[in-house]
């Protein structure tokens, strides 16, 4: 409990074996073993849900060398990894996500995830990424309410000032283009999807940008995702709406804590 506490608040590995006193092997195996349970339980019982709103998005992240530096020596999941992600805007549960390349086949194997877990037609907005149509209309055969946000960035050119040279884009223009059927235009939005990509970032280590603490391998990168959604899902009280996003969305009745984590990851899942 004291290293899976020590991972959820954004520890990283190697300071979490200095705080608890185990082995850095100890604790990714750890990782690896309760990622896998946490990824089995919530493909369970995330089905049924009754959202009326979802949005998507991807968040970039690497695994051993960056993209620039893969050679044809490295395995093929090394370099860039976006990581897919849905969210209700109501309940703020984040029922699937998926680790993949951004490409049509990747996306299209998340929108397959998503589709099957929903009870009801959904408002669905996505971003601008051109794979997206297909792999909705493919997923879901029409019954849904699909719009896309593209969202234009000012082009501010070479930033002088090192202070700002990480800065994100700025941006000038939102256009909301409905895709399938009849979403209402006043909640064509990602804000939260996007507000939930910094959660992400900040509640893992390895999600961190300008650090050396990424990902050596795809499977601990999996299962930290696993391990993440399980605690963001289950475990934390979100503050909108003063309860966990599983207990709200009626995925779960009571409120889970760090040893329901591991007492199910003892099960397998």
């Amino acid at each position: 409990m004291q290293i899976l506490n020590a991972l959820s608040e954004g520890m990283g590995t190697n300071a979490a074996a200095r705080v608890t006193g185990k082995s850095k092997n100890t604790i990714l195996k750890l990782l690896a073993d309760v990622g896998e349970a946490c990824a089995l339980y919530q493909d369970r019982v995330m089905n049924n849900l009754s959202c009326k709103r979802v949005q998507v998005d991807e968040i970039w992240s690497f695994v051993g060398p960056k993209q620039k530096n893969v050679t044809e020596k490295h395995p093929i999941t090394y370099g860039d990894v976006y990581t897919y992600a849905a969210i209700d805007p109501d309940t703020k549960l984040m029922p699937c996500w998926f680790v993949g390349h951004r490409t049509n086949a990747c996306t299209e194997a998340f929108m397959n995830d998503l589709a099957p877990r929903l009870a009801n037609r959904v408002q669905l907005t996505s971003d601008g990424l051109g794979s997206y149509p297909h792999a909705v209309d493919m997923a879901f055969g029409g019954k849904v309410d699909y719009a896309v946000l593209n969202k234009s960035y000012a082009d501010g050119g070479v930033q002088k000032e090192a202070k700002r040279r990480y800065s994100p884009a700025q941006s000038v223009a939102a256009e909301k283009q409905v895709v399938f059927g009849n979403p209402d235009t006043d909640h064509i939005s990602t804000s939260h999807v996007e507000r939930a990509n910094l959660s992400m970032r900040m509640g893992m280590r390895r999600f961190t940008r300008l650090t050396n603490a990424f990902s050596k391998k795809i499977e601990n990168h999996m299962a930290a995702i696993s391990f993440y959604f399980m605690v963001y899902n289950f475990v934390k009280i979100h503050s909108s709406i003063k309860t966990t996003p599983a207990m709200q969305a009626g995925v779960t009745d009571f409120l889970w804590s760090m040893d329901d984590i591991v007492l199910m990851a003892e099960t397998n899942g």
